[in-house]
């Protein structure tokens, strides 16, 4: 198990002053079996107005509502979290869904549901081809056909940091040869769900204290992937950036079928078209010691 300490800082800058329309913000990070959540902070300056909800998909998320106009916006997330997850898992999978292809059964594919639909035009069935090249017979072993896919575009795509806003079709990463870690991801949910499965786009951080995976930075670094749902495991993680299974070395935020509904931070401003000056985001990634624990069942407060 690991302490860490997360920060996450976005700061815009404006040539002029603008009003801030309301900002969504997926900051919090996603407690589970791997992941405990022991303190959460959240700041905005200009001072705004912060309501918390989840979404559909369980999410937590900030809304933050500006009373005044402004030239700088700051946005900056403070978490204590413990981090426990298993190196080299073993993931206990359905013996009905041990072998692709398999069918999920009527309930689980009715909560699936758009999890399983291709989210991006493939008319001509380019990326359902290549994605069934990585099958080797009538009936292959469904983890293993999962990882072959998941290494095979880790080796496959080169990977670049692209600053610029949005994310590449999955067909266009497939022609360039070169992707982000958010086009990787969504190469690799479209093409598991042209096989049949259900997946879902993570967001999140990269913990990488070795300082030797793709997508890193020397303090930290937000990060991009996929898990995929198998009767039995449940949602089994991918990351095809660096070839990796499992949820070692991944601080998730937010999951959702689509990339663009999981994004830390989401706005818009109204004033001139070329107000926007800059854009800055710094992450940091952080060892602490780990806190004692609290007496009488206190805990820390979180939103």
């Amino acid at each position: 198990m690991v302490a860490l300490r997360l920060v996450h800082r976005t700061a815009y800058s404006y040539r002029l002053p603008v009003l801030f329309n309301p900002h969504r913000m997926l900051l919090r990070p996603r407690e589970s079996r791997d992941l405990r959540l022991l303190s959460m902070r959240l700041e905005v300056s200009p001072q705004a107005q912060l309501a918390w909800a989840e979404d559909v998909a369980g999410n937590v998320v900030a809304t933050a509502t500006f009373g005044a106009a402004g030239d700088r916006l700051v946005i900056e997330s403070v978490a204590e979290i413990e981090l426990d997850p298993v190196p080299w898992p073993v993931f206990d999978i359905a013996a009905s869904a041990a072998s692709w292809p398999f069918r999920y059964d009527d309930d689980d594919w009715t909560d699936l549901g758009a999890l399983a639909a291709p989210q991006h035009p493939d008319p001509a069935g380019r990326l359902r081809d290549w994605a069934r090249a990585f099958v080797l017979g009538e009936r292959t072993d469904t983890l293993s056909l999962l990882k072959d896919l998941n290494a095979g575009i880790a080796s496959g795509i080169a990977y670049e940091a692209r600053e610029d806003e949005g994310t590449q079709a999955p067909l266009r990463t497939l022609e360039l040869g070169r992707a982000s870690c958010r086009d990787l991801a969504v190469l690799f949910a479209e093409a598991v769900r042209a096989l049949g499965f259900g997946a879902r786009i993570v967001s999140g951080y990269l913990h990488d204290p070795a300082g030797t995976l793709r997508g890193s930075a020397d303090t930290g670094a937000t990060h991009a992937w996929a898990e995929v749902y198998v009767p039995g495991a449940g949602w089994i993680a991918f990351d095809p950036t660096n070839g990796g299974v499992g949820a070692a070395n991944l601080v998730p935020v937010a999951v959702g079928r689509d990339i663009g509904r999981v994004m830390p931070v989401s706005g818009s401003f109204a004033g001139p078209a070329d107000a926007l000056a800059g854009m800055q985001v710094d992450v940091s990634l952080e060892a602490r010691a780990h806190p004692p624990p609290a007496a009488d069942g206190a805990a820390a407060a979180l939103p």
